[in-house]
């Protein structure tokens, strides 16, 4: 009676024991789990041992766009100087560029504008990294799109340019009054209106934003969109 007592005590306590069920496992994409963690030792070791840089997760994201999401600087530096290509595309349109432009990952932004950036890409929106980041508020990414030579008048899917878009989906603070200011200086067409024809001031003014408004007016916007004039046929 003694031993069956026993042997069930020492099956249970190997049971209970943490080492029974081992829970931590191999990661199925190791290079974007070190590079989600920002452990850049790991990301070189990984990339010595052979691992694709390339390789696409099950929502078809690489490496280096999963540290861009995290906004892992020093992951995202060490994968874009080993050749990481910025504008692979996951499932859903979003690249390392397209990203940490909509995002305002600056850092990774910079990054991505000297090793190839392509500024003509687009999300699944069809929109351009600026137009995300002018709805956002990121000022100085805005600052940095515009001087890389990002389209300030690129029209998405929605309809919108940036400038609508900071204005319709902004909130009328200091920070998107600065990126309306920096669209227009930026030559952004202030009288460029949406698919029902409501032209940027108007949508200002619908929303209370006065120093957009006054921005605008300063620009020489219309409250409608201009009738072309009409031609005269000469008999």
């Amino acid at each position: 009676m003694i031993k069956p007592l026993i042997a069930t005590t020492s099956i249970l306590l190997t049971l209970m024991s943490p080492y029974a069920f081992p829970t931590e496992t191999t990661p199925p994409y190791p290079l974007h789990d070190a590079a989600q963690r920002d452990s850049i030792n790991e990301v070189k070791q990984l990339l010595l041992s052979g691992n694709n840089i390339e390789t696409r997760d099950k929502s078809g994201s690489t490496a280096l766009l999963v540290a861009t999401r995290a906004n892992a600087v020093n992951a995202a530096r060490t994968l874009i100087e080993a050749g990481a290509n910025v504008n692979a595309k996951d499932n859903i349109n979003d690249s390392a560029y397209l990203y940490s432009g909509a995002r305002g990952h600056l850092d990774i932004l910079k990054m991505t504008l000297t090793h190839g950036a392509d500024l003509n890409s687009t999300n699944r929106y069809g929109g351009t990294a600026l137009i995300p980041a002018a709805e956002r508020g990121h000022v100085q990414t805005v600052l940095a799109l515009i001087k890389a030579g990002v389209a300030v008048d690129h029209v998405n899917n929605l309809g919108w340019t940036a400038l609508l878009e900071a204005i319709i989906l902004g909130n009328g603070g200091e920070a998107h009054q600065q990126i309306v200011s920096i669209l227009l200086d930026a030559g952004a067409n202030p009288n460029l209106p949406d698919r029902d024809g409501v032209t940027p001031l108007q949508h200002a003014r619908d929303r209370g934003y006065q120093k957009i408004e006054q921005a605008l007016l300063a620009a020489n916007a219309h409250q409608t969109t201009p009738t072309p004039p009409k031609i005269q046929v000469g008999l």
